[in-house]
């Protein structure tokens, strides 16, 4: 369905089709066209005009077809597909507005930051022909790649990401990450995180069960309240992962999935931020 068809759908249906509003879709295109006209490159016109190609994209991420598919559905040759992409993801992941906060977010005494949820998302990858065993995930039993995600649990915002190997512990992700947070700051995390306390003394993980001893009422309690308050990071990673290629077997180069999940990042804030600008 090209643009001239899917720009007469409802919103709702809009939603559905591409996983954006038209308000988000909007904004892509004019960033894409400015990108276009400071280039100033002579040529043929492309064949698929912008909102065509942003539309590509977007069935790509939301299906995850393979490029020979959104080729013969386009029109177009396989590898031009491939190229369009390419193309439309590395203009939107320069564009400032669409970047996520970032780690200085967390430690600038001007943003009013008071808790935090840090969690990590696993992408099964297909089984690699070097170095299986560092992408090998003991608690997915499958090859994978790991998306560390910081949010702010007041308003559901992203703020930061890191990416790492299957094998690689959540903690090890942390710490090899390099995030600081502000002392005032709590951080609530998972059983992975164990021994955060050491690099940010206000975090809070769930208590385990003692050796030998049953667990106690009050644990198991404080267990449930921490997992009330975590919750809206699962939320979080269900959302995003309405974009297939973050759901099933990623097919793709590993190096260029980072960039993908940071434009899907992207796209959950600033809806997130229509959302309370409409309230």
């Amino acid at each position: 369905m090209t643009y001239k068809k899917v720009k007469n759908l409802k919103a709702e249906d809009f939603k559905r089709l591409t996983g954006i509003h038209f308000d988000t879709f909007n904004q892509r295109v004019e960033i894409v066209k400015q990108a276009e006209k400071s280039r100033n490159k002579p040529g043929r016109p492309p064949k698929l005009r912008i909102e065509d190609q942003i539309l590509m994209l977007l069935e790509y991420l939301r299906e995850y077809r393979t490029f020979f598919h959104l080729g013969a559905t386009w029109g177009v040759n396989e590898s031009t597909a491939y190229r369009i992409i390419q193309k439309i993801e590395n203009i939107l992941i320069k564009a400032p507005q669409l970047r996520l906060p970032g780690k200085k977010r967390l430690i600038a005494d001007d943003c009013p930051l008071e808790t935090v949820v840090i969690d990590v998302s696993e992408t099964p990858i297909e089984r690699p022909k070097k170095k299986q065993k560092t992408y090998y995930s003991g608690k997915k039993k499958r090859h994978t790649l790991k998306a560390q995600v910081i949010i702010d649990q007041k308003n559901g915002q992203i703020l930061c990401t890191a990416y790492g190997k299957g094998r690689e512990q959540d903690f090890k992700l942390y710490k090899r990450s390099k995030i600081r947070i502000r002392k005032k700051v709590r951080c609530l995390a998972d059983k992975g995180y164990q021994g955060i306390k050491k690099h940010h003394h206000f975090s809070q993980t769930p208590k385990k069960k003692p050796k030998k001893s049953k667990f106690s009422v009050v644990g198991k309690k404080e267990n449930r309240e921490l997992a009330k308050e975590r919750i809206i990071i699962e939320n979080i990673f269900a959302h995003l992962k309405r974009f297939r290629i973050l759901q099933g077997r990623y097919r793709n180069r590993r190096k260029r999935f980072g960039l993908r999940f940071n434009l899907i990042a992207s796209i959950y804030n600033y809806e997130l931020y229509l959302n309370v600008s409409q309230l």
